[in-house]
């Protein structure tokens, strides 16, 4: 099953690539299935809630499948599903919950066994969102060959299910694209997270903001970019393996704080401090985007 591409691209004049997009209506989702569809390509597009699905700008441009992946599927359900010529398996409930043990005792054998099926009955390409969590509480410049130390649930599922992806290579030919996602940013970015927040601060015209001291480092990457460079990894005729998707630029919380007040001309009094310093990543890290940019530079070639 072959990739009718030119240059990466859907070729003008082909028929269309057909992608298979779990997590569709979730953060990274809804703007992945609006790139793709930029892009050329023709969406089967999965989640739990249609009617969440149908408040999607591209609803009508995609084939909506509402589905419980942790549902026991039907073979034939299964085989539709396999019919496709990539698999981008964003689906992952409960988050932030980061610590819960479902990830590990549920999600993980339960996603496994999805993929699984659908590489037995002839899928060729899986790409699935990591985190750039599964690196755990090391610090500094974090690049894809280093070993991972996973410290909490959500990350050591993550990690788990590379792993065990990897070993079910041994056993069928497929391509496996493990995409690490830093932090992120934009519209449909979970209410309790950062800038959210700060927007609803603003919107409700409070004088004050309260967060942490604001001193880590992260790695912040507007979502419309990560979005791009999950769909240049994923139309790549053969890359595979892990890739940080990440800006490979870190930035303090705080300025990035002060750079979301600017942007929208309004000032607020930051309570610096409030609250303590996370206690399930590192102080400062950031990612190596030395793979990825490598890859994005074929594009503009």
């Amino acid at each position: 099953m072959g990739w009718p591409f030119c240059g990466g691209r859907a070729a003008a004049g082909s028929s269309a690539v057909k992608l298979l997009v779990t997590g569709a209506t979730g953060f990274v989702g809804r703007h992945l299935v609006a790139e793709l569809l930029a892009r050329g390509h023709q969406i089967t597009a999965v989640a739990r809630d249609q009617e969440k699905a149908r408040s999607m700008p591209w609803f009508e441009q995609v084939r909506f499948v509402a589905l419980d992946l942790h549902a026991s599927l039907h073979d034939e359900q299964l085989t539709v599903l396999a019919e496709h010529h990539a698999l981008v398996h964003l689906a992952w409930p409960g988050l932030p919950n980061y610590k819960a043990a479902f990830h590990v005792e549920k999600t993980l054998p339960a996603d496994f066994r999805f993929i699984k099926a659908l590489v037995e009955r002839g899928l060729l390409q899986v790409l699935v969102t990591g985190t750039c969590f599964e690196y755990g509480m090391q610090s500094g410049c974090l690049s894809e060959d280093m070993t991972t130390f996973p410290a909490n649930s959500y990350a050591l599922a993550k990690d788990g299910l590379r792993q065990q992806l990897q070993v079910l290579q041994r056993k069928y030919d497929f391509r496996l694209q493990w995409a690490r996602i830093f932090y992120m940013y934009g519209k449909g970015q979970n209410p309790d997270s950062l800038l959210a927040q700060l927007d609803h601060t603003l919107d409700r015209g409070e004088k004050e903001f309260r967060m942490s001291g604001g001193e880590q480092l992260r790695d912040y990457l507007p979502v419309s970019d990560a979005a791009n460079q999950l769909a240049c990894l994923l139309e790549h005729p053969i890359a595979s393996g892990i890739y940080n998707i990440c800006s490979g630029e870190p930035v303090t919380v705080r300025s990035l704080v002060e750079q979301h007040l600017e942007k929208r001309s309004m000032d607020v009094k930051l309570c610096l401090g409030y609250y303590p310093y996370p206690d399930h990543e590192a102080m400062a890290f950031w990612g190596d985007a030395g793979r990825i940019k490598a890859l994005l530079s074929e594009y503009s070639d």
